[in-house]
C-alpha cells in the first residue's frame, strides 16, 4: 500500500454521464481551503459574462437549467472540435489540435438539431442540485478535471480503464463490435486495470444500474464480476466484502432516450442521476468500510455543454495501438477534452477543499496503482496526477454527514416511485424503433451484451456474433438486449429491481 494514503484501503468509482463543469457548478460559488496552498480560495466558475455568438446574436450563461434536455448536444469527435475552436475548424490528420476559444458550443448545438440555441449555455443552480454541491463542499471539488480526450463517451471510458481508448477516436457502430467480439471483447493495447488489479491477486467488482455496464464490453471481464447496483448497499455491509477497487455505472435506458436512466444524460432527468449520488455516497458512509474508503465522482465528458475553462494539451499514451484503424480522425490523443465535476470523498482528507491542479481520467488509475501497488499502464497514467496526495489524515474524521439533502424534486417522488416509473418505462416500446441501432450509446451497450451473453453461451459463437451482426434497428436491439437480460439473469442470479433492459 502507498505511503501517501495509509487508511485507504477500498477505492470506489462512480461515473456518470456527459455534463460539463459549468453546467453542473459553475454558478455554485462554492469556496473553500487550497488543496495545495492552504489558502482560502474559490472555484473556476462563471461571472455570468462567458457567452457565444451565433447568427448575428449573443447567448449568455445563464442561471436555470432545464432537468431534461429537449435535445442531446453533439458530443463526437467532430462536435467537439467545432465547440472548441468554432465552426469550421479542421483537424489535421496526426497533427496539432487547433487553437481553443470555446466560442462554437451554440453553433454546434444548433447544428445538431437544438431549436433553442440558449439551450446549451444554461447551467444549473445550487438549488437544483443539492446533493452534488453539498458534497462539493463537504469534500474535495475539483475544478480542472478534464475528459481525457475532445470526443464521445466510449472512448472516454476507456481512458479511465486503461489510461488508453486502443486508438479508438468516435463511437463505434455494429459492425466494430462483432468485430471486436471475435477478439473476445474489446481489447486494450495495455491490458486494463482489472487485469492488473487480478494480476495482484486484489479483489475488484463492477456494479451496473442495469444488467449491461459498459465495462462488460472489456476484454476479460467475466460474469462474475459483475453485479446489479441494487445489491451495492447491502454488499457493503455484508462481512464477507471482498473487492478493494470498485467501478459503478449508472442505469442508462438508451433505447428509451435515457427516460428512465440515472446516468444524468442529458436526455435523461438529471434529479435521478442525483439520486444515484446520494445513494452510493450513504452506503459507503453508513458501511463498516468508511473510515477507510476514497469515493471519486465523476462524469466521463462534457456532453457539448458550455464550459469557459480551456482544455491544456495532454501526454499521448504511447502505447501501440491495435485498434488503430478505428482511429477515423487520426486523432493522436495529445490534447484533453473539456472539464467535467470531479468531486473526491475520504474521511481522510480535510473537509472543504478545492483542488485546481490538473487531473483527467487516468489519475484515477494513477491512484489505484499507487494505493494498490501496481505499475503505470501508458504514459499518460505515469504523467498523472494522483488523488491519494489528499490523503493527508492520520485518523478518519467523524464529522462527515450520514446523510446528503434529498434531490430536488422532480414530480417522481421518492426513491421507490422512481423506480417504479423506471419500471414503467422499461415496459413501454422502444423510443423511435425503425431507427438506426448505430447511434450514441446504443452500440456500446450491444457490445457489453454480447460480451456476457458470449460469457454464458461459449457454445453458442458464431451463432450469437451472426445475431448481433444481423442487427439493424433499435427495435432489433430492443429485442436482442431482453434475451440477454433474461439469459443473464438466469444464471447470475440478477434481481428483477429497476429492470430496465438497457
Amino acid at each position: 500500500m502507498s505511503s501517501q494514503a495509509p487508511g485507504i484501503e477500498h477505492v470506489f468509482v462512480l461515473m456518470l454521464e456527459n455534463r460539463s463543469f459549468d453546467h453542473l457548478l459553475g454558478f455554485s460559488g462554492i469556496r473553500g481551503t487550497d488543496a495545495v496552498t492552504g489558502q482560502d480560495t474559490g472555484i473556476n466558475g462563471l461571472s455570468g459574462t462567458e457567452s457565444n455568438q451565433f447568427g448575428g446574436a449573443t447567448y449568455t450563461v445563464s442561471e436555470g437549467a432545464d432537468r431534461v434536455m429537449p435535445t442531446d448536444p453533439g458530443h463526437e469527435f467532430p462536435d467537439v472540435l467545432a465547440q472548441l475552436c468554432g465552426a469550421g475548424a479542421q483537424y489535421p490528420r496526426g497533427g496539432a489540435y487547433p487553437p481553443i476559444e470555446a466560442s462554437g458550443f451554440v453553433a454546434a448545438y444548433v447544428a445538431s438539431g437544438g431549436k433553442n440555441p440558449a439551450e446549451v449555455m444554461k447551467c444549473y443552480t445550487p438549488a437544483q442540485l443539492p446533493v452534488l454541491n453539498a458534497l462539493a463542499a463537504e469534500f474535495v471539488l475539483c475544478d480542472n478535471w478534464h475528459a481525457s480526450m475532445p470526443g464521445p463517451t466510449w472512448p472516454n471510458r476507456m481512458f479511465v480503464h486503461a489510461a488508453s481508448s486502443g486508438g479508438l477516436d468516435h463511437s463505434p457502430g455494429t459492425a466494430e463490435i462483432v468485430e471486436w467480439e471475435t477478439l473476445d471483447g474489446f481489447q486494450l493495447p495495455n491490458g486494463t486495470l482489472f487485469a492488473a488489479l487480478e494480476r495482484k491477486g486484489i479483489p475488484w467488482r463492477i456494479y451496473g444500474g442495469d444488467d449491461f455496464p459498459m465495462a462488460a464490453a472489456l476484454k476479460g471481464i467475466s460474469l462474475g464480476d459483475v453485479r446489479h447496483y441494487s445489491l451495492f448497499s447491502g454488499d457493503l455491509n455484508a462481512a464477507s466484502f471482498a473487492p478493494r477497487y470498485v467501478f459503478i455505472e449508472p442505469s442508462y435506458d438508451a433505447l428509451h432516450d435515457y427516460k428512465a436512466g440515472d446516468s444524468q444524460h442529458p436526455l435523461g432527468d438529471v434529479t435521478q442521476g442525483e439520486r444515484l449520488i446520494q445513494e452510493t455516497y450513504e452506503a459507503i458512509r453508513n458501511s463498516p468500510l468508511w473510515t477507510s474508503s476514497l469515493l471519486i465522482v465523476t462524469w466521463d465528458e462534457h456532453g457539448g455543454f458550455f464550459d469557459h475553462a480551456i482544455p491544456p494539451a495532454a501526454a499521448d499514451p504511447g502505447d501501440t495501438a491495435p485498434n488503430a484503424k478505428y482511429n477515423q480522425y487520426g486523432f493522436t490523443f495529445e490534447q484533453y477534452g473539456p472539464r467535467v465535476p470531479a468531486v473526491i470523498v475520504s474521511p481522510l482528507i480535510p473537509k472543504n477543499q478545492i483542488d485546481h491542479r490538473l487531473y483527467d481520467h487516468t489519475s484515477i488509475l494513477a491512484t489505484a496503482e499507487a494505493i494498490f501497488g501496481l505499475e503505470a499502464l501508458t504514459a499518460r497514467d505515469k504523467s498523472a496526477n494522483r488523488l491519494d496526495k489528499l490523503v493527508t489524515l492520520s485518523a478518519a474524521r467523524d464529522d462527515a454527514p450520514a446523510t446528503m439533502p434529498a434531490p430536488a424534486s422532480s414530480g417522481a417522488g421518492s426513491a421507490a416511485a422512481m423506480a417504479a416509473v423506471a419500471m414503467a418505462v422499461a415496459a413501454t416500446p422502444v423510443t423511435r424503433p425503425d431507427d438506426p441501432a448505430d447511434e450514441g450509446n446504443v452500440p456500446a451497450i450491444l457490445d457489453s451484451a454480447m460480451h456476457r451473453d458470449l460469457n454464458a453461451s461459449p457454445g453458442e459463437r458464431q451463432a450469437i456474433l451472426a445475431r448481433v451482426a444481423a442487427i439493424k434497428t433499435r427495435a432489433d436491439a430492443t429485442a436482442y438486449l431482453t434475451e440477454v437480460q433474461q439469459k443473464v439473469r438466469r444464471i447470475a442470479g440478477s434481481p428483477a429491481l429497476r429492470a430496465n433492459a438497457t
